[in-house]
C-alpha cells in the first residue's frame, strides 16, 4: 500500500458508520420502494405464508467481486426476515453462485427483495470494476494505489466508496471538509497557486495537508515551491507523467511530495501510468461508469398450507 493511504486514513472515518446510521439509510431506501404497501402481494399472498429464498449471482463468465451483502442482510432484518450469508463481501465469484439464503414471511421477503437486490447489484458492480483496475497495476501495485473520487451518486456515497475499498481501492476524501484540495477553479478565482496555498497556510498552518491540482510541469514546480504536500497531475498523458516524475527526481524533490494522477485513466492505459510510480491513480469511472452485476432472488420453498 502506498504512503498515500496513510494520509487518507482519517478520511476513511465516514466509512465506519454505526449500525443505527446504516439502518436509517437502508430504511429510507425501503420506504422509497414500498410506499404505503405492496398492493400486489397484499392481495395474492396470505399473511401467514412462510417462504425460503436464495439470492443468486447470475454471472456466467466474468469474475465478480461481491459487495453489498451486509447491507442486504440488514434490509431483510428490517423487514423481519432472517438471512444467512453463503459468501462474504469481497469474495470472488466465478460462475452462477448462491450468495444468501433468506427465511421469513413470503410477503416480507418480497417487500425487501428489490431494495436488497438493487444495492447488491450496484455495490458489486463498483467492487468488481475497482478490482479490475487494481489487477491492471500488476507489479506496480506495491507502489501505487487506485482511488475513487467524489463522482458518486447522491445519497449513495457511503455505499459507493465502501464498495471501492472492498474491491481493493482507497476512498480518497469522502467529503469537502476532510482534505484541502485546491483545484483549477480555486486558482482561477484566487489568482495563483502560491496565493491559494499561502491563504490556506495562514488559516491552518501545518495542521492540514494541502493537495493542489496542476495541469503542466511548471504547475508542479510552482505547487511544490509554494508548500503543497500532494500534487494532482490532472489530465497528463502517461508520457508526460513519466517525464515530470523523472524531472522531479532529478531535482531531489520526489520524496518531499505525494503524487496523484487523475483524468483519462482507463483499464487499457492504467499500467502505463502506474509504471511511472505515482503514489495514487484516481479513477472517477469506478463509481460513475461501472456495470451493475446481475443478481436475482428465487423463492425455493413456501408453505402451501396457507396458499
Amino acid at each position: 500500500m502506498s504512503k498515500y493511504q496513510d494520509i487518507y486514513n482519517s478520511a476513511q472515518s465516514p466509512l465506519k458508520k454505526n449500525q443505527i446510521e446504516i439502518r436509517s439509510l437502508l430504511t429510507n431506501f425501503l420506504n422509497e420502494d414500498i410506499g404505503t404497501g405492496d398492493i400486489t402481494s397484499n392481495v395474492l399472498i396470505n399473511e401467514k405464508m412462510d417462504a425460503t429464498a436464495k439470492i443468486i449471482c447470475k454471472n456466467n463468465d466474468d469474475v465478480v467481486v461481491v459487495s453489498g451483502l451486509a447491507e442486504a442482510k440488514t434490509i431483510f432484518d428490517i423487514c423481519d426476515c432472517t438471512s444467512n450469508l453463503l459468501v462474504n463481501d469481497g469474495s470472488i465469484l466465478k460462475g452462477k453462485t448462491a450468495v444468501m439464503v433468506i427465511q421469513g414471511s413470503a410477503k416480507s421477503i418480497l417487500k425487501a427483495e428489490r431494495t436488497a437486490l438493487n444495492l447488491i447489484m450496484h455495490m458489486s458492480g463498483i467492487s468488481t470494476k475497482t478490482s479490475q483496475f487494481v489487477k491492471k497495476l500488476g507489479k506496480f501495485s506495491e507502489f501505487v494505489s487506485v482511488s475513487s473520487t467524489r463522482k458518486t451518486s447522491p445519497g449513495l456515497r457511503y455505499f459507493d466508496k465502501k464498495s471501492v475499498v472492498i474491491g481493493g481501492g482507497i476512498s480518497h476524501r469522502y467529503r469537502l471538509d476532510q482534505l484541502i484540495l485546491i483545484k483549477d477553479n480555486h486558482i482561477a478565482i484566487v489568482g495563483s497557486v502560491n496565493k491559494a496555498i499561502q491563504l490556506i497556510r495562514s488559516k491552518y498552518g501545518s495542521n492540514r495537508k494541502i493537495e493542489c491540482e496542476v495541469c503542466d510541469y511548471n504547475g508542479i514546480i510552482d505547487a511544490i515551491n509554494s508548500g503543497a504536500d500532494i500534487i494532482m497531475l490532472d489530465n497528463f498523458t502517461s508520457d508526460l507523467v513519466h517525464r515530470s516524475i523523472e524531472k522531479i527526481k532529478n531535482l531531489g524533490l520526489r520524496d518531499k511530495i505525494i503524487i496523484e494522477v487523475s483524468g483519462g485513466i482507463t483499464l487499457d492505459n492504467i499500467y502505463e501510468y502506474a509504471s511511472a510510480k505515482p503514489d495514487v491513480i484516481s479513477v472517477g469511472a469506478l463509481t460513475h461508469s461501472f456495470q451493475s452485476i446481475d443478481y436475482s432472488l428465487e423463492i425455493s420453498s413456501f408453505n402451501r398450507a396457507h396458499f
